[in-house]
């Protein structure tokens, strides 16, 4: 994707796959708008940027909240004038059994990856359609294709995602405006910390694991040719359209690995 002198939001970006696509979008002429809510980590990753001669700023945001969403948007905007291409990164999930989540854990992935994602998309949705171009990219997950056991809240969200971006996508089309999802699978980052503080899931499936830096990579081609979706790995999607033909068999077929949590 050609990213010089383009303005690029992303959340979530103080850690995780958000930071790596911040470092690439950087990388390749981008001038990098990093949202999130750990200042020092921000700075942090501000300063390595612009030692590699990139270009990056940040605000602390907690994307829950749609007033703060509201006047960090209207700022970037007074500031930098235009939004080339939002990258809704931030994310949470805590991978448990339904009946033994707490309802604070359950409100905080629906706020955080649900609500928040679409607080941030319909202030940049309006920039975008008032430029008549632009690019926003969801990051989803295979989970919100194939919701498994100890994660279905987490997959509930993922879900609403999809969806949300679908109706998006045809709205902003005339707009000139481009809606990616990403659905991965399970990336090495930091966020299995609070997904799986045992590490049990971690081991079960570190050979499948994706590497945070090529998944940024592979988010960004996609972005470039304007794709719909894309899913990684490339065979965790065809396990997705396979499912959605025949869920029964699949669940009974796969059930050992849909159960690995």
């Amino acid at each position: 994707m050609k990213l010089t002198n383009k303005m690029v939001v992303i959340t979530g970006a103080s850690s995780g796959l958000g930071r790596e696509l911040s470092i690439l979008c950087a990388a390749n002429g981008a001038h990098i708008i990093m949202l999130a809510r750990s200042t020092a980590k921000l700075k942090t990753l501000k300063d390595k940027i612009e030692q590699s001669g990139g270009r990056a700023v940040y605000e602390s945001l907690d994307i829950t909240d749609a007033k703060q969403v509201h006047l960090t948007f209207q700022a970037i905007m007074e500031k930098f004038k235009r939004i080339d291409l939002l990258i809704n990164c931030a994310g949470v999930g805590y991978f448990q059994p339904l009946t033994e989540m707490n309802t604070e854990e359950i409100d905080q992935m629906i706020a955080v990856n649900v609500r928040g994602l679409i607080y941030c998309t319909h202030e940049a949705a309006q920039a975008m359609e008032a430029q008549k171009c632009g690019s926003i990219v969801m990051i989803a997950s295979q989970a919100g294709i194939i919701t498994t056991p100890k994660s279905v809240v987490y997959g509930a969200t993922k879900h609403a995602v999809i969806g949300f971006a679908n109706g998006v996508r045809m709205e902003l089309e005339e707009a000139g405006v481009h809606v990616t999802v990403v659905n991965p699978g399970p990336i090495r980052t930091p966020f299995m910390n609070n997904a799986d503080p045992t590490g049990n899931y971690r081991k079960r499936v570190d050979r499948f694991m994706l590497d945070p830096r090529h998944t940024a990579e592979r988010i960004l081609h996609a972005v470039g040719k304007n794709k719909r979706t894309l899913n990684l790995p490339w065979y965790m999607g065809i396990g997705s359209k396979v499912y959605q033909c025949v869920p029964a068999v699949f669940e009974k077929v796969c059930g050992p690995f849909l159960r690995m949590k």
